[in-house]
Protein backbone atom coordinates (compact mmCIF):
# COMPACT_ATOMS: atom_id res chain seq x y z
CA UNK A 1 0.00 0.00 0.00
CA UNK A 2 1.40 3.41 -1.18
CA UNK A 3 2.93 5.24 2.06
CA UNK A 4 0.77 8.07 0.75
CA UNK A 5 -2.54 6.64 1.78
CA UNK A 6 -1.14 5.85 5.47
CA UNK A 7 -0.47 7.43 8.52
CA UNK A 8 1.18 7.48 11.66
CA UNK A 9 -0.71 8.11 14.94
CA UNK A 10 -0.40 7.75 18.95
CA UNK A 11 -2.35 5.47 20.51
CA UNK A 12 -3.87 6.45 24.35
CA UNK A 13 -0.78 3.82 25.57
CA UNK A 14 2.08 5.44 23.77
CA UNK A 15 2.49 3.15 20.90
CA UNK A 16 2.23 3.52 17.82
CA UNK A 17 -0.67 2.87 14.81
CA UNK A 18 -1.27 3.44 11.21
CA UNK A 19 -3.93 4.94 9.50
CA UNK A 20 -5.23 3.73 6.38
CA UNK A 21 -7.49 6.58 4.22
CA UNK A 22 -8.10 4.41 1.81
CA UNK A 23 -10.13 1.92 4.34
CA UNK A 24 -10.63 4.83 6.80
CA UNK A 25 -9.36 3.37 9.67
CA UNK A 26 -6.41 2.60 11.94
CA UNK A 27 -4.74 -0.68 12.01
CA UNK A 28 -5.28 -1.01 16.18
CA UNK A 29 -7.44 0.64 18.62
CA UNK A 30 -6.36 4.39 19.07
CA UNK A 31 -7.16 3.24 22.91
CA UNK A 32 -4.16 1.53 23.08
CA UNK A 33 -2.11 -0.56 20.14
CA UNK A 34 -0.27 -2.64 22.70
CA UNK A 35 -2.69 -2.92 25.24
CA UNK A 36 -5.78 -4.39 22.43
CA UNK A 37 -2.71 -6.86 21.28
CA UNK A 38 -1.28 -7.96 24.43
CA UNK A 39 -5.50 -8.71 25.35
CA UNK A 40 -7.16 -9.94 22.68
CA UNK A 41 -4.66 -12.27 20.90
CA UNK A 42 -2.13 -12.75 23.48
CA UNK A 43 -4.25 -13.14 26.76
CA UNK A 44 -6.85 -14.74 25.26
CA UNK A 45 -5.69 -16.48 22.14
CA UNK A 46 -1.59 -17.74 22.55
CA UNK A 47 -0.70 -17.66 26.05
CA UNK A 48 -3.49 -20.56 26.39
CA UNK A 49 -2.40 -22.52 23.66
CA UNK A 50 1.53 -22.47 24.85
CA UNK A 51 0.30 -23.67 28.18
CA UNK A 52 -1.53 -26.76 26.73
CA UNK A 53 -0.10 -27.84 23.39
CA UNK A 54 2.53 -30.15 22.72
CA UNK A 55 4.88 -29.51 19.91
CA UNK A 56 5.09 -26.67 17.70
CA UNK A 57 2.15 -24.34 18.13
CA UNK A 58 0.81 -23.08 14.96
CA UNK A 59 -0.44 -19.41 14.92
CA UNK A 60 -2.52 -18.03 11.40
CA UNK A 61 -2.84 -14.28 11.49
CA UNK A 62 -5.03 -12.46 8.91
CA UNK A 63 -3.47 -9.05 8.29
CA UNK A 64 0.44 -8.48 9.52
CA UNK A 65 -0.10 -5.33 9.53
CA UNK A 66 2.66 -3.28 11.68
CA UNK A 67 3.82 -6.69 12.60
CA UNK A 68 2.83 -5.87 16.49
CA UNK A 69 0.74 -9.47 16.98
CA UNK A 70 4.28 -11.11 15.43
CA UNK A 71 6.20 -9.07 17.84
CA UNK A 72 4.98 -10.36 20.70
CA UNK A 73 4.08 -13.64 20.03
CA UNK A 74 7.91 -13.58 19.73
CA UNK A 75 8.36 -12.33 23.15
CA UNK A 76 5.61 -15.17 24.31
CA UNK A 77 7.09 -17.91 22.64
CA UNK A 78 10.70 -17.17 24.49
CA UNK A 79 8.62 -16.42 27.53
CA UNK A 80 7.41 -20.17 27.46
CA UNK A 81 10.25 -21.91 25.60
CA UNK A 82 7.97 -23.08 23.29
CA UNK A 83 8.37 -23.28 19.34
CA UNK A 84 5.97 -21.22 17.37
CA UNK A 85 5.53 -21.38 13.39
CA UNK A 86 3.51 -17.87 12.40
CA UNK A 87 1.57 -17.39 9.12
CA UNK A 88 0.46 -14.32 8.26
CA UNK A 89 -1.31 -13.10 5.00
CA UNK A 90 -1.50 -9.80 4.05
CA UNK A 91 -2.58 -8.16 0.77
CA UNK A 92 -0.90 -4.77 0.79
CA UNK A 93 2.02 -4.52 3.39
CA UNK A 94 3.61 -1.37 4.39
CA UNK A 95 7.00 -0.47 2.51
CA UNK A 96 10.12 1.17 4.16
CA UNK A 97 8.72 4.73 4.44
CA UNK A 98 6.61 3.19 7.45
CA UNK A 99 7.42 0.45 8.78
CA UNK A 100 10.94 1.94 9.79
CA UNK A 101 9.10 4.79 11.91
CA UNK A 102 7.36 2.26 13.61
CA UNK A 103 8.56 1.70 17.28
CA UNK A 104 6.70 -0.65 19.73
CA UNK A 105 7.83 -0.43 23.64
CA UNK A 106 7.94 -4.00 23.98
CA UNK A 107 9.96 -3.71 26.85
CA UNK A 108 10.36 -7.38 28.06
CA UNK A 109 11.97 -8.60 24.58
CA UNK A 110 15.41 -7.55 23.88
CA UNK A 111 16.06 -5.57 20.51
CA UNK A 112 12.16 -5.54 20.05
CA UNK A 113 12.90 -2.53 17.62
CA UNK A 114 15.40 -5.25 15.83
CA UNK A 115 13.45 -8.05 15.75
CA UNK A 116 10.57 -6.34 14.08
CA UNK A 117 12.90 -4.71 11.47
CA UNK A 118 13.49 -7.92 10.73
CA UNK A 119 10.15 -9.07 10.49
CA UNK A 120 8.87 -6.53 8.33
CA UNK A 121 12.25 -7.44 6.09
CA UNK A 122 11.52 -11.25 5.95
CA UNK A 123 11.42 -12.63 2.53
CA UNK A 124 7.49 -13.32 1.59
CA UNK A 125 6.55 -16.71 0.65
CA UNK A 126 8.71 -18.75 2.36
CA UNK A 127 9.41 -19.70 6.12
CA UNK A 128 12.37 -17.58 7.83
CA UNK A 129 13.57 -18.80 11.25
CA UNK A 130 13.57 -15.53 13.09
CA UNK A 131 14.56 -17.18 16.30
CA UNK A 132 15.03 -21.07 17.71
CA UNK A 133 11.53 -20.86 18.87
CA UNK A 134 9.89 -18.66 16.29
CA UNK A 135 9.84 -19.13 12.21
CA UNK A 136 7.70 -16.21 10.06
CA UNK A 137 6.13 -17.25 6.80
CA UNK A 138 4.53 -13.84 5.59
CA UNK A 139 2.00 -14.56 2.25
CA UNK A 140 1.05 -12.08 0.20
CA UNK A 141 -2.09 -13.53 -0.88
CA UNK A 142 -5.76 -12.83 -0.72
CA UNK A 143 -7.36 -15.25 2.87
CA UNK A 144 -10.50 -15.97 0.73
CA UNK A 145 -8.65 -17.82 -2.18
CA UNK A 146 -5.35 -19.38 -1.03
CA UNK A 147 -4.81 -22.57 0.79
CA UNK A 148 -4.63 -22.22 4.76
CA UNK A 149 -1.93 -24.33 6.69
CA UNK A 150 -3.30 -27.22 8.60
CA UNK A 151 -3.28 -28.02 12.17
CA UNK A 152 -3.68 -24.22 13.46
CA UNK A 153 -3.74 -23.89 16.99
CA UNK A 154 -4.41 -20.12 17.44
CA UNK A 155 -5.80 -17.48 14.83
CA UNK A 156 -5.95 -13.74 15.56
CA UNK A 157 -8.85 -12.45 13.26
CA UNK A 158 -7.46 -8.84 12.95
CA UNK A 159 -8.28 -7.35 9.76
CA UNK A 160 -10.46 -4.21 9.10
CA UNK A 161 -13.80 -4.35 10.24
CA UNK A 162 -16.38 -5.82 8.47
CA UNK A 163 -18.07 -2.62 6.88
CA UNK A 164 -13.80 -2.37 5.06
CA UNK A 165 -13.56 -5.61 4.47
CA UNK A 166 -17.00 -7.80 4.78
CA UNK A 167 -15.27 -10.48 2.55
CA UNK A 168 -12.65 -11.82 5.25
CA UNK A 169 -15.89 -11.61 8.09
CA UNK A 170 -17.59 -14.23 5.76
CA UNK A 171 -19.30 -17.78 7.28
CA UNK A 172 -17.74 -19.44 4.28
CA UNK A 173 -13.96 -18.29 5.17
CA UNK A 174 -15.08 -18.88 8.77
CA UNK A 175 -15.70 -22.45 7.82
CA UNK A 176 -12.25 -23.07 5.86
CA UNK A 177 -10.51 -22.05 8.96
CA UNK A 178 -12.08 -23.88 11.44
CA UNK A 179 -11.79 -26.85 8.99
CA UNK A 180 -8.02 -26.13 9.42
CA UNK A 181 -7.86 -25.45 12.82
CA UNK A 182 -6.70 -28.35 15.47
CA UNK A 183 -8.86 -29.51 18.30
CA UNK A 184 -8.81 -27.14 20.83
CA UNK A 185 -7.62 -24.42 18.63
CA UNK A 186 -8.57 -20.41 19.69
CA UNK A 187 -9.47 -18.05 17.35
CA UNK A 188 -9.66 -14.65 19.18
CA UNK A 189 -10.94 -11.23 17.36
CA UNK A 190 -11.44 -7.62 18.94
CA UNK A 191 -15.08 -7.66 16.36
CA UNK A 192 -17.75 -8.45 18.91
CA UNK A 193 -20.63 -7.93 16.84
CA UNK A 194 -23.52 -10.31 16.79
CA UNK A 195 -23.59 -11.50 13.41
CA UNK A 196 -20.04 -12.36 13.38
CA UNK A 197 -20.93 -14.36 16.64
CA UNK A 198 -23.34 -16.25 14.68
CA UNK A 199 -21.36 -17.33 12.17
CA UNK A 200 -18.24 -18.57 14.01
CA UNK A 201 -21.22 -20.39 15.74
CA UNK A 202 -22.67 -21.88 13.10
CA UNK A 203 -19.12 -23.21 11.37
CA UNK A 204 -18.88 -25.16 14.67
CA UNK A 205 -16.74 -22.91 17.05
CA UNK A 206 -18.06 -22.44 20.52
CA UNK A 207 -17.75 -18.59 21.21
CA UNK A 208 -17.66 -16.58 24.34
CA UNK A 209 -17.73 -12.89 24.71
CA UNK A 210 -14.89 -11.86 26.20
CA UNK A 211 -13.92 -8.88 28.46
CA UNK A 212 -12.00 -6.22 26.10
CA UNK A 213 -8.83 -4.45 26.75
CA UNK A 214 -8.60 -1.85 29.65
CA UNK A 215 -10.25 1.28 28.32
CA UNK A 216 -10.90 -0.30 25.13
CA UNK A 217 -13.86 -2.19 23.64
CA UNK A 218 -16.05 -3.97 26.24
CA UNK A 219 -16.46 -7.30 24.69
CA UNK A 220 -14.64 -9.43 22.57
CA UNK A 221 -14.71 -12.56 21.19
CA UNK A 222 -12.89 -16.14 22.34
CA UNK A 223 -14.21 -18.78 19.98
CA UNK A 224 -12.97 -22.34 20.43
CA UNK A 225 -12.62 -25.63 18.39
CA UNK A 226 -14.17 -28.03 20.85
CA UNK A 227 -14.19 -30.92 18.58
Amino acid sequence: MSSRNLTLNTTADGSLTVYSRLSGEHYHSMFGAITESRRVFMELGLCNRLEEAEGVITVLEAGFGTGLNALLSLSEAIRAKKAVHYYTYELYPLGPAIYERIHFPVTELDGADEWLLQMHEAAWGCDVKLHPLFTLTKRQEDLTLTELPQAMDTVYWDAFSPEAQPELWSEELFRKVFECCNEGAVLTTYCAKGEIRRRLQRVGFDVLRMPGPKGGKREVLQATKLS
